[in-house]
């Protein structure tokens, strides 16, 4: 009986090694996923402002003003919805996005570029990637939206 709670005993600890370790290695780093973005993923957020964003993210799923992926976004962008589009930036192919900063410049809508679309779609709670983001304003994180906007009004542009 020893022997084998110590052997189940090592294999834990074992286990928990691993997960760890395969918790560090999936942390990528800032410049690691600057690296893979698409040359006209301008202009893209900085790493506080990704934050911030993928935090307003969250409270708009909760109060539920939030419109996530391509088909869901450009059919609120054509009925005129307001807010905050947030992009990934190293989505492939790129045509698939490439017009939307277009009709968000038309639009007036204040838009950027975060690095990871496997991170944006984490930001809303799902286990898969989201190539874009729309944030309608609420009254529960205005505060957040306003300072999210008006830093992305702060970008430079590309052009």
């Amino acid at each position: 009986m020893g022997k084998s709670r110590k052997s189940t005993d090592d294999e834990t600890k074992k286990v928990e090694n691993d997960e760890e370790q395969a918790a560090d290695s999936s942390r990528v780093s800032w410049e690691d996923k600057i690296k893979y973005l698409s040359p006209i993923a301008q202009p893209l957020a900085s790493k506080k402002l990704t934050r911030r964003l993928y935090k307003a993210i969250k409270k708009a799923k909760a109060n539920n003003c939030l419109m996530k992926g391509i088909k869901e976004v450009q059919k609120g962008l054509r009925k005129g919805e307001k807010g905050i589009v947030v992009l990934a930036g190293d989505v492939s192919p790129m045509d698939i996005i490439s017009h939307i900063p277009l009709v968000c410049e038309e639009s007036d809508i204040p838009y950027c570029f975060t690095p990871s679309k496997r991170e944006l779609g984490e930001a809303y709670g799902s286990k898969r990637q989201a190539c874009m983001v729309l944030i309608k304003e609420h009254e529960d994180f205005k505060d957040e939206f306003v300072e999210c906007k008006t830093k992305i009004g702060e970008l430079p542009l590309p052009y």
